[in-house]
């Protein structure tokens, strides 16, 4: 199956208690490599975050940013720091049998003492903690599922796009064919013409020099080339229709392609196969290009 590696989503998943913001952003890369960017508090959730991504892609650089907003005000803790509290007591108690101070702390003392009282936020209850994960999850698989229908949509585009190169590596494959075949006739009628020419005036055994020239013409047959190719051809349609992500295997396929069409090439002769090669091998590039993007 044909499914782009680049897409895009960004949802916003609200609850009574909180609001979570989720963003997924997935290029080409050649495996998977996943960029999480959580809330401190949530760190304990990416395991199950990688498993949930690597259910749905295969490969491709896909980067998550998960925002978190509470909306329930927090609650405050208030605590007493007692060994600031006690140190300071010491001091004054010590400044008192001095006679350089009176009296005793007071809670106004307290409360102006910038150590002395530490205010935070108490921590949310573990209920809280795991309805807050389960948001979480909810709103990354269904960013995950609007990206995968952004990377299936942009994926059937790239199939009809390859599909109908194939089709056209399918033709100029057949008129390479033809054409080696006429490029062959055709060097063997010269071979025949020079020899008789050269050999006019002289003794020489005909049938050993006819069979050198056919095994001369025979270094430049392609059909096993052509043959390949054909079932490349086949094996490219075979993997586009499988479930399956097919992204390297076309990729490999391509460098198959493009083995054959090199040797075909360097083997057939004539004018007009070379024009053709150069035609399929520009063809196998855009191709190249496109199944880059290819998961």
């Amino acid at each position: 199956m044909i499914k782009s590696m680049t897409g895009f989503a960004s949802l916003t998943h609200d609850t009574d208690s909180a609001t979570v913001g989720v963003t997924v952003r997935s290029v080409n890369h050649r495996f998977l490599d996943l960029q999480l960017r959580l809330p401190s508090g949530l760190a304990d959730r990416e395991p199950r975050i990688r498993a949930l991504v690597q259910q749905t892609i295969a490969r491709g650089r896909v980067e998550i940013a998960v925002n978190v907003q509470s909306r329930v005000a927090p609650v405050p803790q208030v605590e007493l720091n007692e060994p600031y509290i006690a140190a300071l007591e010491a001091a004054l108690e010590h400044a008192r049998t001095r006679g350089l101070v009176t009296g005793h702390l007071t809670p106004g003392d307290l409360v102006r003492l910038p150590h002395a009282i530490v205010v935070r936020e108490a921590p949310p209850a573990d209920e809280a903690v795991e309805a807050l994960g389960a948001q979480v999850d909810r709103a990354v698989e269904e960013a995950l599922t609007e990206l995968e229908r952004m990377r299936v949509h942009e994926g059937e585009q790239l199939r009809q796009d390859l599909e109908a190169r194939r089709r056209g590596l399918e033709e100029l494959i057949e008129q390479i064919a033809r054409a080696a075949a006429d490029g062959a006739e055709g060097l063997r009628e010269r071979l025949t013409a020079r020899v008789e020419e050269l050999t006019a005036d002289l003794a020489v055994d005909r049938a050993a020099i006819a069979q050198e020239i056919v095994r001369f013409v025979g270094r430049s047959d392609i059909s096993e080339e052509v043959t390949r190719f054909r079932a490349h051809l086949v094996h490219w349609t075979s993997l586009v229709d499988a479930p399956e992500p097919c992204g390297r295997k076309l990729d490999f396929l391509l460098q198959e392609m493009n083995r054959e069409i090199n040797t075909i090439g360097a083997k057939a002769d004539g004018n007009a196969v070379s024009a053709l090669v150069v035609a399929a091998k520009a063809e196998l590039e855009k191709m190249r290009e496109q199944v880059q993007n290819v998961e």
